[in-house]
């Protein structure tokens, strides 16, 4: 998340519900408070700092009193849940070192687009094996758009692409680093077409026939979006050889 884009928002939105009474000499004649900003411009802000919140606190509806049964502003439970999301962000860094949680984080959206825009649709909707799925087919169609190879898939493709064999006429490889002929290159282009093989093997076809039984979790998928997505970016950033 871009914490600093986020706290924007969300202070945009907190100066707009604030609350206060009605300006003397207005047509409110109530002890209610009002919001400050414009009805109109709340109601454009709010779906945005939703979203927000629901990334900080995801059980915000139910956690946060929503003032259902006392005569207040419409827009209480949004401030009172906006304002402690904004405390939340801006003390994360220390939280998390305190209470010994200061592990990096991976969010999918950083991942490689073969591998994130081949997931997004199933995996925001919470089908996260079906998005590894989606994501391994993604790259395994651009892995054959670079080659020019329809004949062959998943990993006869990769096979073939990384092989350390010349190159042969409808036959291109793909090069992770340049041919010099020295062991580190062909250990390079063993171990990526070994990688793609496990990929394939022990993530791809599995997903494939378990019919949406033994669904993944959350975690489990992002570690095996990950997985597709270096074997994307040594595809993407692979030189192409031709006969």
């Amino acid at each position: 998340m871009d914490v600093e884009w986020a706290i924007t928002k969300l202070d945009r939105f907190l100066n707009l519900a604030r609350l206060s009474l009605p300006p003397a000499g207005s047509f409110e004649f109530s002890d209610r408070m009002v919001n400050t900003g414009r009805p109109e411009a709340i109601v454009h802000a709010a779906p945005v700092v939703e979203q927000i919140i629901d990334r900080v606190i995801p059980d915000w509806r139910i956690t946060v009193s929503d003032y259902q049964n006392v005569n207040v502003n419409r827009w209480c439970q949004h401030i009172e849940a906006a304002q402690r999301a904004r405390a939340l962000l801006l003390d994360q860094e220390e939280i998390r070192e305190k209470l010994g949680e200061n592990a990096p984080d991976l969010n999918a959206a950083t991942l490689h687009p073969w591998a994130w825009q081949g997931a997004r649709s199933l995996w925001e909707s919470g089908h996260y094996q079906e998005a590894v799925a989606a994501a391994a087919r993604k790259i395994n169609a651009e892995t054959q758009n670079k080659v020019d190879r329809k004949d062959i898939t998943e990993t006869a493709l990769f096979k073939e692409c990384f092989s350390t064999d010349e190159p042969k006429p409808g036959k291109p490889r793909l090069r992770v680093m340049p041919d010099d002929g020295s062991s580190t290159y062909k250990s390079v282009q063993r171990g990526v077409m070994a990688f793609a093989e496990g990929c394939f093997a022990a993530i791809r076809n599995p997903a494939a026939h378990l019919d949406g039984q033994d669904e993944l979790t959350e975690s489990e998928a992002l570690e095996q979006l990950a997985a597709f997505s270096v074997l994307a970016r040594w595809v993407d950033a692979a030189s192409t050889e031709q006969a």
